[in-house]
């Protein structure tokens, strides 16, 4: 399922990109105005606050310092406090015009829009109508409405730069990527580098999927704000220092740094790489968590779904309450609930915010998700969902296929032709996975590969696709072809071993076995066990153990008890740090087999291997303590409010105790 990689982009989509220089009255009283000036001379705006909100309280309505305080609140980014300000100094000053536009752009700033037209309107002097346009421009761009921000933007001065680059951020929104491209870059060479300006050029790369070129330009962004800036601390986060945030201050705005930052976890995120993603965040000019952007927390929850889920489920329940928040969030909660199985909270989601499924959802899209939750209450409903989906996903490929053969190579016809069906098989392969999963969770494994055979036509290249193949041929004991799938899968990663999940390597490995190519098996095994040698120690790493633990269920499933639970027994070591709810469900399942197959006198096992079970058994009882067994999903508290009898028992020293018990009875004690 692709839940994620739909990452916010424009962050901060300013169309009004004109500096207005405030002006404000100094405040006559000895060193208090320089002292003033000095603070914000040295981005101390914090301070400068402070006392400006202290001289208010002496006289609420002394001009220049409201005038201050508005100025301090805007490059702070406090833009409500800022627009409280500045419409403080419009009913106490009407004649001073400046305060009305500084007002108007207060409330645009805080996606107040509504309010900003209504202060636009009550400006009539003529050598403000020009910041007056590019305002209404900004605020019907914001809105979405482009054709009238089209109009209202022709009429900005022949030579204003703006133009070109609103005119761009047009494009852009319109999915005109090379177009936009276009733009920016002619705006660049009117008015130089700017860092919003190379920002914007790295966007419509990376929807162009021109990765390169995207990262170039970030790391020129993130060098520059660096060697300028050296006071907003970038990286130093991840080299493991601590530092004070550095606020969202006007300054942080200009170099582009959040913004690049997050473009790059973006890349490194589409790459899978989900550690250059994790660091691209931290290495973020240091924020305090209340200060973060829409924008950051929203990918940082996408990227710590897997590490903290608890917390990034939260950021985007969190965002959905905000104004404004990324247009991705809400399909990639949805998405996300889905991924985990929590359809509930998914329909729940969907029924509380369904004034936002019109505006953030594709039909297509929606037709997916409906057909995910549907599965909840009727599988065969839901498989029929899917199955429509894919019929209508496929005629489109086809249609695609054509357009792309009649068009030229390298015109701008075919590019768009390519690149719809790209995105088609996108869209494709989740739905063709999701219905395959209905049939797998029934157990009827030839059926699954007669529904993923259907796009062996167009995703026979695609790593997903080979991936549930190999599984499906795997369950039905097909071992010579499953080898067929699965070792060009891995041998694609032989440098870096542990990067695939630990299952995949041990189906492998237990399909060489069963196909008498044991040297195979334990070449890759040792490969893995060096891997792990040579792993950071910090980190914990169960990929050789669950590859023994895999073999030995299948020795033990094959009814040889005595090889397979000794596997699994020295896989187990050391015990304190192999032991996990995944890693003792093998081994329970094992041995509970064995003890069944004992009580029926279907198998007979020397007395060596039981007492090394018994042994074993103990020290499981010795290390389980805070071991939950239950997997019942990211969001599940295994710890519950305080220690209950019923949470205890969901412990390995609970489960392990019993089946001792069990063992030691069957042997007469």
């Amino acid at each position: 399922m692709d839940t994620a990689a739909r990452f916010s982009q424009l962050a901060f989509a300013w169309l009004f990109r004109t500096e207005i220089d405030m002006a404000f009255v100094p405040i006559k009283d000895g060193e208090f105005t320089s002292t003033i000036y000095g603070m914000i001379k040295d981005n101390r705006y914090a301070d400068a606050m402070r006392v400006l909100q202290h001289e208010l309280q002496r006289q609420p309505n002394n001009r220049g310092a409201l005038s201050l305080l508005g100025y301090c609140y805007f490059y702070t980014q406090d833009f409500a406090a800022a627009a409280e300000c500045y419409e403080q100094l419009v009913e106490l000053y009407p004649s001073v015009s400046d305060y009305k536009i500084y007002y108007a752009q207060s409330l645009y700033n805080a996606f107040m829009c509504p309010e900003a037209i209504a202060a636009l309107s009550q400006i009539d002097e003529p050598e403000l109508m020009s910041d007056v346009i590019k305002l209404h421009s900004a605020i019907k761009y914001r809105d979405e409405d482009h054709i009238n921000a089209r109009i209202l933007i022709e009429q900005y001065p022949p030579d204003d730069p703006d133009t070109e680059v609103n005119l761009a951020c047009i494009e852009y929104k319109e999915k005109n990527y090379t177009k936009a491209l276009e733009r920016f870059q002619n705006a660049v060479q009117v008015v130089g580098y700017k860092a919003d300006l190379a920002y914007a050029i790295a966007l419509c790369h990376y929807q162009l999927r021109d990765f390169p070129k995207a990262m170039n330009l970030i790391t020129n962004i993130i060098d520059r704000g660096i060697k300028d800036h050296p006071e907003l601390s970038v990286g130093l986060v991840s080299d493991g220092i601590e530092v004070r945030s550095v606020g969202n201050s006007m300054i942080l705005h200009e170099t582009a740094l959040i913004e690049a930052c997050n473009l790059k976890c973006a890349i490194e995120y589409k790459l899978k790489d989900m550690e250059k993603a994790s660091s691209a965040l931290t290495d973020m000019p240091p924020r305090s968590e209340d200060e973060l952007d829409p924008v950051t927390l929203h990918n940082q929850a996408l990227v710590h779904i897997d590490t903290n889920p608890n917390e990034s489920f939260s950021k985007l329940q969190f965002l959905l309450t905000q104004n404004p928040f990324p247009p991705e969030t809400f399909c990639n909660l949805l998405l996300l609930y889905c991924k985990y199985d929590y359809y509930e909270l998914a329909a729940d989601v969907l029924a509380e915010n369904a004034h936002l499924t019109y505006k953030h959802l594709s039909q297509g899209m929606f037709d997916y998700l409906d057909a995910l939750i549907t599965q909840l209450t009727s599988p065969s409903d839901a498989y029929n969902k899917f199955d429509m989906i894919a019929s209508e996903q496929v005629a489109q490929l086809r249609k695609s296929q054509k357009k792309i053969e009649n068009t030229v190579d390298g015109t701008q016809e075919r590019h768009k032709a390519v690149e719809h069906y790209e995105t088609v098989i996108e869209h494709y392969v989740p739905v063709l996975m999701s219905q395959a999963k209905i049939i797998w969770d029934q157990g009827d494994y030839p059926k699954v590969e007669r529904i993923l055979q259907r796009g062996l036509e167009f995703i026979e290249q695609n790593s997903t696709w080979k991936l549930n193949v190999a599984h499906t041929i795997f369950m039905q004991e097909k071992f010579k072809e499953a080898n067929a799938f699965y070792a060009p899968l891995v041998s694609g990663h032989l440098d870096d071993l542990l990067s695939l999940s630990a299952i995949v390597i041990a189906n492998l490995c237990v399909a060489y076995i069963m196909a008498s190519q044991n040297e195979d098996a334990e070449d890759l095994m040792r490969r893995v066990e060096v891997e792990e040698e040579n792993a950071d120690p910090s980190k914990k790493t169960l990929h050789i153990c669950i590859i023994n633990l895999v073999i030995g269920t299948l020795y033990c499933s094959k009814g040889n008890f005595e090889f397979g639970i000794t596997r699994i027994i020295k896989a187990m070591d050391p015990l304190d740090r192999k032991l996990s709810p995944d890693t003792w469900f093998y081994c329970k399942r094992c041995l509970m087999a064995m003890i069944e197959n004992l009580a029926k006198h279907m198998s007979v096992i020397r007395d060596v291997v039981l007492m090394e079970c018994i042994s074993f058994l103990e020290q499981c009882e010795a290390y389980g303590k805070e071991v939950s067994t239950s997997m019942d999903g990211p969001l599940h508290d295994p710890t519950g409010s305080g220690t209950t009898p019923a949470n205890a028992k969901n412990t390995v020293t609970y489960e392990a105790r019993l089946i001792r018990a069990l063992l030691l009875q069957l042997l007469g004690y």
